[in-house]
């Protein structure tokens, strides 16, 4: 029984943390603005062409 009762709190614990990950995430993704999103997409895209 205890075994299992470590089993959920080591599962609610991984949510929990992947939860937090995911909205630290959201949160960088939303601090850019559209100009410096087009930026950055026309970055990698020369980049991207360079390398080819």
């Amino acid at each position: 029984m205890k075994l299992w009762k470590l089993l959920g709190i080591a599962a609610f614990a991984g949510v929990a943390a992947s939860g937090v990950v995911a909205a630290r995430n959201q949160r960088r993704r939303e601090a850019y603005t559209p100009d410096q999103i087009r930026e950055r997409l026309h970055e990698r895209l020369a980049e991207a062409s360079r390398s080819e």
